[in-house]
């Protein structure tokens, strides 16, 4: 896919829900950002840590869970991992990233909006990008 196709499903299919405040699309490893709304940036690091405690490598979730995880340089506080999925939060406000075969998807949600449907939105993006072969 083009990076405008990565792009239309940050902007549209994300953010355009109403439900995710910031997100990225980032490779399976952890290596590179497909796309990303604007000042949503995953260090190099931060990418490494999600895709690892995803992957289930249990040092890292471990880890995680026992120091945080951070995004963008906020530190949320791991909540569940569970599946391809993970949930975190710092105070009201969350995040949740969801795997597929190739990719990574990370949306934040503020306190203001409603975490199940956060967490709907990126794992229906998801399971469309798995139906395609991604």
């Amino acid at each position: 896919m083009s990076n405008h196709v990565w792009q239309d499903y940050i902007d549209v299919s994300l953010i355009g829900s109403g439900h995710i405040a910031q997100a990225a699309i980032i490779s399976c490893d952890g290596k590179s950002i497909w796309a990303n709304s604007k000042g949503f940036e995953l260090s190099a690091n931060e990418r490494k840590v999600l895709s690892d405690v995803l992957k289930g490598n249990d040092e890292a979730r471990d880890k995680a869970y026992e120091h945080g995880i951070t995004f963008n340089e906020k530190k949320y506080v791991l909540t569940r991992v569970e599946d391809r999925s993970m949930y975190a939060r710092m105070n009201k406000d969350g995040v949740v990233a969801s795997a597929t075969k190739q990719t990574i998807i990370i949306g934040t949600h503020l306190g203001t909006q409603i975490a199940g449907n956060a967490s709907a939105t990126v794992e229906s993006l998801a399971d469309y990008l798995i139906g395609q072969g991604y």
